[in-house]
This record gives structure tokens, sequence and C-alpha cells, in this order.
């Protein structure tokens, strides 16, 4: 199922995923640690940001929808489900 969010949430992950090339590229140049703390910073909240996105489109659209529906059980299963990734 595509969702509006979803767009933006690959947006998110190709930044990430740039940011990993440059430093892995980093790490094979010999670049200091400093510099690559930097960029190990940028990908680690770049995906945590995608996450979030994530968690909050489903929580808001897909059991947000199923809540007070005869899907409650299920929307109930699946929030206990993504809250360990929370």
């Amino acid at each position: 199922m595509k969702h509006a969010s979803h767009p933006d949430i690959l947006k998110r992950l190709k930044r990430a995923h740039g940011h990993l090339v440059s430093t892995i590229a980093m790490i094979e140049a010999g670049r200091s640690c400093v510099e690559l703390a930097q960029q190990l910073h940028a990908v680690e909240k770049a995906i945590s940001s995608a996450k979030r996105e994530l968690v909050q489109d489903h929580m808001e659209h897909c059991i947000g929808d199923a809540v007070g529906g005869a899907d409650t059980k299920t929307a109930m299963s699946e929030f206990k489900a993504l809250a360990k990734y929370l």
C-alpha cells in the first residue's frame, strides 16, 4: 500500500544513502575520525527521520482509520508491533 508520505520518506532514505556512500569513501580516503563521526551522525539522523515519518503515517492513516471500526483488534495488534520500533 502506498501512502502520501512515501515520496518524502524515499527522499530521506536517498539522503541517508548518499551520506553513507560519502562516509564509506571518506573511510577509504583516510579522513579524520571527527569528519567520519559527523557523516555517520547525518546517516543516523536521516534514517531516524524516515522511520519517524513512516511510523507516524502508519499510526495516523492505517491504525487511526481502523480504531473504532470492526478492525480495532487488528489496529491494536499493529500498534503493539509498531511500538517496539519507536
